[in-house]
């Protein structure tokens, strides 16, 4: 899991942004502040660690799943206490109890991805099509195990399945990209 809030400078919000939306790690907790304005594609769930005081700001948290047609599950976390809050919001919610714990203890899925970071981007010239042929590319790794790639002016995000992720650190390091070498490192 990883956290965004306003104590983050804009590198490490983005790059935790990028981690999350490139499956490679599965849980992203947000403060009420940082999260506004993100536009995260097919969230599963959402959880409310409180109940916000205004309608239409619940309805937009709890917005961020089940978007584009998909399904997804938003659920409010409250004490008895904060029923009356709820109730105030005059929302259509189901009052649910929490899972036993012996859902609790269920393992936590590893991310089926891993994101590395290349020390170059649009400035060097770089596209999403060198990184892939880089990486598929006289024995590299299958095209089908490569995500997502967001390429910015200096560096470059390429998802990369995790347990190729060795082959995929090795291929970039030793070959190169557009006739040049890059550094590339696991994004942590």
């Amino acid at each position: 899991a990883l956290s965004i809030h306003g104590d983050l400078d804009q590198r490490e919000r983005d790059q935790a942004l990028i981690r999350f939306s490139n499956k490679s790690i599965s849980v992203l907790v947000a403060t009420d502040v940082a999260a506004r304005g993100l536009d995260i594609d097919s969230l599963d769930m959402v959880i409310n660690f409180n109940i916000a005081h205004d309608p239409e700001v619940h309805v937009h948290r709890i917005g961020r799943t089940g978007r584009a047609g998909r399904s997804g599950i938003a659920c409010t976390l409250y004490g008895d206490r904060e029923t009356h809050k709820l109730n105030a919001l005059e929302l259509d919610i189901t009052p649910d109890s929490l899972p036993s714990d012996s859902l609790l203890d269920k393992p936590i899925r590893k991310p089926t991805m891993t994101t590395l970071k290349i020390d170059g981007g649009k400035k060097q010239k770089l596209r999403p099509g060198d990184i892939v042929g880089g990486l598929t590319g006289k024995g590299g790794i299958p095209g089908d195990k490569i995500g997502k790639i967001i390429v910015a002016s200096n560096w470059s995000y390429v998802a990369v399945s995790s347990e190729l992720v060795k082959q995929a650190l090795k291929k970039i390091s030793n070959d190169k990209l557009k006739g040049r070498s890059f550094r590339v490192r696991i994004l942590s």
